[in-house]
Parts: C-alpha cells; sequence; structure tokens
C-alpha cells in the first residue's frame, strides 16, 4: 500500500500542503464551498479527475478531518459529501488563491470554467461601491446548477439552490457569463444569439454585470 507523502517539515504551511497538496485535493474543496454535492456532482464540476481519483481524495480530506460524508433525508437519501466547520476555513484561502491567480501577467489559459469557479469569482470580485443602493435577489441558472445572490447593503451573500422569489433569474452558462463580465462581450449580444435569457427585472440584470469587475493584472517582471 502507497504511503501518502510528507514534506517531514514542522512548519504549519507544510502540514496544511500535506492535508491539502495533492493533485485535485483543493479542486473537490471548491466544489463543496458553496454547499454539499453528491459523487455525480462533483464527477461533474471536476471533469478531467477520474472517479478513482476523486474517491481517493475524499477519503484523504474526510480522514483528515476536512471532509464528511451525510445522506440527505426522505424522499432524496442521497449520500453527499461537505466540508466540516474547520473545513470551511479554507475558503478564504482557496478564494484568495483563485484572485492571486486572476491577477497573472500572463493570460489565464483558454479551458472551460465550471459553474461553481463561476460564482466564486463573482464573490470574490464583488465591487461594494458599484451595488452602492441596490437590494436584489437573483438566480443564476448556469445549466444543471443553481444558485442564489442577494445583493444589500454593499455586500452579497451567495448559496447553492433556487433563490425564493427573485428580482431576475439569468439562465445561461458559466463560459458565457464570464464572458459577459470580464471578456467585453455585450449582454445583448448574448441575449440576442440565445446564450442567455433573462425572466424578470432587465435593468436589475444590467447593474448586475457592473458589481464584478475583473482584477488588474500584476505587472510583468
Amino acid at each position: 500500500m502507497a504511503t501518502k507523502r510528507t514534506y517531514g517539515d514542522g512548519c504549519a504551511i507544510a502540514y496544511a500542503l500535506d492535508l491539502v497538496g495533492e493533485r485535485w485535493a483543493l479542486l473537490v474543496v471548491r466544489e463543496l464551498l458553496l454547499g454539499p454535492k453528491r459523487f455525480t456532482d462533483l464527477k461533474r464540476g471536476l471533469p478531467n479527475a477520474s472517479p478513482n481519483v476523486i474517491s481517493e481524495r475524499l477519503r484523504e480530506l474526510e480522514q483528515a478531518g476536512i471532509v464528511r460524508r451525510d445522506k440527505l433525508p426522505p424522499p432524496a437519501s442521497s449520500r453527499v459529501y461537505e466540508l466540516t466547520e474547520w473545513g470551511r476555513g479554507l475558503e478564504e484561502v482557496v478564494v484568495s488563491l483563485g484572485h492571486w491567480g486572476s491577477r497573472s501577467p500572463s493570460r489565464l489559459p483558454a479551458a472551460p470554467i465550471g459553474a461553481d469557479s463561476t460564482v466564486l469569482a463573482l464573490r470574490s470580485r464583488f465591487d461594494r461601491g458599484a451595488a452602492k443602493g441596490l437590494r436584489a435577489r437573483y438566480e443564476l441558472r448556469l445549466g444543471e446548477d443553481r444558485f442564489r445572490l442577494e445583493v444589500s447593503d454593499g455586500g452579497i451573500a451567495v448559496a447553492r439552490g433556487g433563490a425564493d422569489r427573485p428580482d431576475a433569474t439569468i439562465h445561461t452558462d458559466p463560459s458565457t457569463l464570464a464572458a459577459v463580465l470580464w471578456a467585453g462581450r455585450r449582454l445583448a449580444d448574448a441575449k440576442r444569439a440565445g446564450d442567455l435569457r433573462i425572466d424578470g427585472d432587465q435593468a436589475a440584470v444590467a447593474r448586475f454585470v457592473r458589481l464584478f469587475p475583473a482584477p488588474e493584472p500584476a505587472a510583468a517582471a
């Protein structure tokens, strides 16, 4: 049986990397930051990771006290994975790492972005100043995934699941939303092409797309 690798270093940073430094481990954590998921949902969010690798990372994270298994009440009765209270402490680490990566002097890779990644980016790039005076509730439908976002008093709350009586519901996919927010694609063009649909307050969505400016790239060496 293979022995899990360790840095053998007494530093807490090294110990943290012993726990979450294996390939895919932090991305499993990322997928659970917005709430519990079934294994099939984790696999959909991590399409380039094999089921065996995801299972291994879940087992390691569970042994470390970062992830736990639970069972949804009937009629679902599905097994789900969720972060423990200690595991949720990784949120600031993961979001900060994403913000740091987004400021790379070189271009980010042209690769697909998942629903959870997109929504976490919304939270990390939220501009309190641009939200001044706005009180609105949104539902994001990104393919099979549903998220609720509430903007109020210059703050934002984000969670997995549908919103109760949203001011607007946005139907799209993660790549289209990212293009509208951060790649210069016009909201009207995405709607005209059928890549994005809005139910409810159109003006609230026009305001929504201005709340999440892209970080300025760091200066190249």
